[in-house]
Parts: structure tokens; C-alpha cells; sequence
């Protein structure tokens, strides 16, 4: 080989190595976050709104709201389905899943009717229809009173 040859060879290899040397890979700033998915999004936002839900009727149904701590061995524990319009307004109701109360049935639904219309639902959470489906567990004690599950009090652990 000639020392030209050589000399050419070395060149354009240190000409490569500076090149790749002074390339750097950054990613976009968005590859570095961890964005949040929408599906988790949508959960806290879900979450938030039930509160909301849940307040509205505590307020409007306060003779029948359970103040302080759920007794141990609940009365009853019914779940009611309902389904929210754009506005708020209770479009549909249903218990989902009881232990047979029927008293503590009635109260549930009543109490929903009650709160009605409830807060605006966020606009993510509607469906395709401009409804959202939703699910609260109504917690009875003996006396009658209720909590709901999406803000109750800590259970007593023991009976008494």
C-alpha cells in the first residue's frame, strides 16, 4: 500500500470518527416525560367527579346521610347503576347488586332521584351518546343511614 493510500484511509477515518464524534442523539422532550395515559387520566377524572356526585347527594338528602363511622357488620350494601346525560340529569337507574333490603333499595334510588340533576360530567368521560355509565355502593347501617363508598368513613373493625 502506498503511503498515500494509507494516508487517505486514515484520513477519512478520523473524518468519520469527528463526525460520529460530534453527532449527538437527543430525544424530544416528550420522550423524556412519562405522559400520564388517557385511560389514567380519565380514572382520576372519573374518581373526582364521583366525589362531586357524592357530595351532591349528602347535601341533598342530609337526614338519611350516616355521619361518622360505618358500623362493622353493614345493614346492607346496595349497588346502584346509573347513567348521567351531558347536563347532569339522572337518565337511568337501577340497583346492580344487593343483599335483598328492599328498604335500603328504595333509599338508594330515592336518594339518587333526590340529588338530581347531578354536576355536569366532564366532556371526556361521555360516551358516543353524550352519556356516562356509572356504578356507587350505598352503605346502610342498622339505623337506616347511608354513606357511599366514593367518600366513606373508615369502617369499625370490631361489632359491638
Amino acid at each position: 500500500m502506498t503511503s498515500n493510500l494509507k494516508i487517505s484511509r486514515i484520513a477519512l477515518a478520523l473524518s468519520i470518527a469527528a463526525t460520529i464524534a460530534a453527532c449527538t442523539i437527543t430525544p424530544p422532550p416528550s420522550a423524556l416525560e412519562t405522559p400520564k395515559p388517557a385511560a389514567a387520566l380519565n380514572s382520576a377524572t372519573l374518581d373526582q367527579y364521583k366525589v362531586r356526585v357524592a357530595q351532591q347527594i349528602f347535601d341533598r338528602n342530609p337526614s338519611l346521610v350516616l355521619k361518622g363511622t360505618p358500623q362493622a357488620m353493614l345493614r346492607s350494601l346496595v349497588v346502584v347503576a346509573f347513567t348521567v346525560d351531558r347536563s347532569g340529569r339522572v337518565i337511568h337507574s337501577s340497583v346492580y347488586r344487593t343483599n335483598g333490603d328492599d328498604e335500603a333499595e328504595a333509599t338508594a334510588l330515592a336518594s339518587l332521584r333526590h340529588a338530581s340533576p347531578l354536576p355536569t360530567p366532564p366532556a371526556r368521560l361521555l360516551d358516543g351518546n353524550g352519556q356516562l355509565e356509572l356504578f356507587e355502593d350505598w352503605l346502610f347501617n342498622d339505623n337506616g343511614r347511608f354513606q357511599l363508598r366514593s367518600v366513606h368513613s373508615p369502617q369499625a373493625t370490631t361489632i359491638d
